[in-house]
């Protein structure tokens, strides 16, 4: 075996040592963080709050840019156009990473090859509800409802495309069931519909439902968690009623662009993992039901491909599309 040169050698051991000194040195200058979702909506309840925290903790401002449109492509592909050095970064929902590419005819990027994962933030379950006057008091009475109607049952959903649609959808695959997808623009006019009657279900994530839950407007049927959530002790979940195909979530995650330096990635992590540990970030895991995530990027990588590669079969099966 031939030896290697000691030029060679020399010219490692400097990439090496340069690659450490990006990853201490960044960040550098003040961090865009894109949310390709309008002000106030689920993603800034990560979002907000991981920005300050780490605008307090590393001297620089974390400045969160909500750049709405497109469901989520017109933010995203901002910040796969922007330089990978780890000062843009995007949070967003899951819709845009592993359910548009399936849904949308013309994407501007692939999001597995464009964005590098860096943190799951939340995992929020969704619920299904009904409206008080549909006549079932548990999830296997629905069912038989809804096969009475043969195919005149409809429920609604936040819009096309998201994970509230495709999860009704895998429930209308796994039972056989003809459901008639309802989308609205935005889980509030559905949620409104549904407290008047006009809609006689829906999947919506714990952030969106909870209230109506509370006040009794909605009764909650099954939770899309693997495990009962702490917010709703006496919901089961479809696993718990034979149905474990049924597992879904509300996720939001922090990306950076593809080609960011590994180093940078594990950085960004470490902190994020920080912040995620902290009290500030227990309340907002508590006041949306979502696990504690603390992960690799390695790890978070494989999650982000095995939801895109179970969502996609289900925009497939089911014909999901937007444009």
């Amino acid at each position: 075996m031939k030896l290697l040169s000691k030029s060679f050698v020399l010219a490692f051991a400097a990439s090496v040592v340069s690659l450490s000194a990006v990853a201490q040195n960044w960040p550098e200058k003040n961090v865009n963080v894109v949310v390709p979702w309008p002000p106030g909506g689920p993603s800034d309840i990560a979002a907000r709050p991981w920005a300050k925290e780490l605008t307090q903790s590393l001297g620089k401002t974390f400045v969160i840019d909500n750049r709405a449109g497109g469901g989520g492509n017109i933010g995203t592909a901002a910040v796969v156009r922007s330089p990978a050095d780890g000062h843009t970064l995007l949070i967003t929902s899951s819709a845009p990473i592993v359910i548009n590419p399936s849904v949308y005819k013309n994407m501007a990027f692939d999001p597995l090859k464009d964005l590098a994962p860096i943190s799951n933030l939340l995992r929020v379950p969704l619920v299904l509800v009904a409206n008080p006057s549909v006549p079932a008091k548990n999830l296997k009475e629905l069912i038989a409802h809804i096969q009475s109607k043969k195919g005149s049952f409809s429920f609604a959903s936040s819009g096309n495309g998201t994970p509230q649609h495709l999860t009704g959808e895998l429930f209308n695959s796994v039972q056989k069931l003809e459901m008639v997808h309802v989308p609205y623009k935005g889980s509030a006019p559905a949620i409104s519909d549904l407290l008047g009657g006009h809609i006689p279900v829906m999947f919506d994530s714990t952030i969106a439902i909870m209230p109506h839950i509370k006040s009794g407007k909605v009764k909650p049927i099954a939770i899309t968690s693997a495990k009962r959530s702490p917010l709703l002790p006496d919901v089961p979940t479809f696993a718990e009623l034979g149905i474990p195909q049924i597992e879904s979530y509300a996720w939001y995650g922090l990306f950076a662009p593809a080609k960011t330096p590994k180093a940078v990635i594990d950085k960004i992590n470490a902190e994020t993992i920080k912040f995620m540990k902290s009290p500030e970030f227990a309340k907002v895991r508590a006041e949306t039901g979502s696990d504690l995530l603390v992960d690799t990027p390695e790890n978070f990588t494989k999650f982000v491909q095995a939801e895109s590669t179970k969502w996609s079969k289900v925009a497939k099966d089911s014909g999901a599309t937007v444009d």
